[in-house]
């Protein structure tokens, strides 16, 4: 009995060698390659100016302030809010962003909110309840 459930799992372990598939894994360089272009598209979307407001953490520790002046292929270029000075910096360097501006949808959002608060407060007004 022993012999017969030995060969089997014998059997099985070589089958289960023959059909093994070798796994592929990231490397670092393109985890790497991959961070920038999602922080590439990021700052892409805040745009550029005055009102384009983000702060960045870079890989080094270092953190920034300000907006972004000017966007390149490989690298951005952020005005320091408190110095006013131009700082170049490298998507890949890049660590974690938090841009400060709404979105046009969030506008018309908060427009709408506020123009319904204000029908309200215009009915309790015209129409006060009996």
């Amino acid at each position: 009995m022993s012999k017969k459930v030995l060969s089997l799992v014998l059997g099985f372990l070589v089958v289960n060698l023959l059909c093994a598939v070798p796994a592929a894994g990231k490397t670092a360089a393109d985890e790497k390659a991959a961070q920038a272009a999602k922080v590439k598209a990021g700052i892409a979307r805040l745009g550029t100016g005055p009102q384009a407001r983000v702060e960045v953490k870079l890989r080094d520790g270092t953190r920034l302030k300000g907006y972004v002046s000017e966007l390149g292929d490989d690298h951005f270029v952020l005005m320091d809010s408190k110095t006013g000075t131009p700082v170049a910096v490298v998507y890949a360097q890049v660590k974690q962003t938090k841009g400060n501006n709404l979105s046009t949808g969030v506008k018309i959002a908060i427009v709408v909110g506020i123009a319904f608060v204000a029908l309200l407060i215009l009915k309790r007004i015209f129409y006060p309840p009996a």
